[in-house]
């Protein structure tokens, strides 16, 4: 695999939200973004991750565009793919607005590392709590060869001066992440910056957009 290749891979797998325990180089975080392993559990309705996963991660960042457009791109996972490359297809699996209950099964590539070869990894996610322009909290399986992850990622949006600020915390939890919680860490947090930048590149463009176009 050439260098160009293998780089590529590597920063989908950066993106994934349900990693794999592997070596991988580190992701820049997005401008205005904190990493806060402790502080404050992230809660939608009350419920936050995993208390007694040993794999965790929380960040934040600021997000100069409007409530509308942040939750829109969040919630219309069946998007996804349109701004989130490392995503391979994407079912959504009820109708209608992301609420309590709906669920969705998603696929992305994963290349070999330490604790398993090359694979796809099978992630099938359920909401279990949501607050319209304020929270959500999803779970679900992670699956691939020799490979299985139970994760709870939480979401927080909150209005701020000249945006919004978006805060995330998500724990894994699994016998190969367990192996080697150090290395879970580094990708699961670079995961997670790798989909904040994402949303907030998204989301800052389109607001630009829109702006242009009312100025034309």
């Amino acid at each position: 695999m050439s260098n160009v290749r293998s780089t590529s891979v590597r920063a989908a797998l950066l993106t994934v939200p349900l990693a794999v325990v592997g070596i991988l180089a580190t992701a820049t975080a997005p401008a205005g973004a904190t990493a806060d392993h402790h502080g404050k559990p992230v809660t939608c309705r009350g419920a936050g991750v995993d208390p007694d996963a040993r794999v965790r991660y929380k960040t934040d960042t600021v997000i100069h565009a409007s409530m509308r457009t942040i939750w829109k791109l969040q919630t219309e996972v069946e998007r996804w793919p349109s701004w989130q490359a490392h995503i391979t297809t994407m079912d959504r699996l009820d109708d209608g607005p992301l609420r309590k209950g709906s669920a969705f099964r998603w696929t992305t590539p994963v290349p070999p590392n330490p604790a398993t070869p090359a694979t796809s990894l099978d992630i099938t996610s359920t909401v279990e709590q949501l607050k319209r322009n304020s929270c959500i909290r999803w779970t679900g399986p992670a699956t691939g060869e020799g490979l299985h992850i139970d994760g709870v990622h939480v979401w927080n949006f909150t209005k701020v001066k000249g945006g919004v600020r978006v805060t995330t915390e998500e724990t894994h939890s699994g016998p190969q992440v367990d192996a080697n919680v150090p290395a879970a860490t580094k990708i699961l947090g670079d995961g997670l910056e790798a989909w904040m930048r994402d949303l907030k590149t998204t989301a800052e463009a389109r607001t630009h957009h829109g702006q242009h176009s009312q100025a034309r």
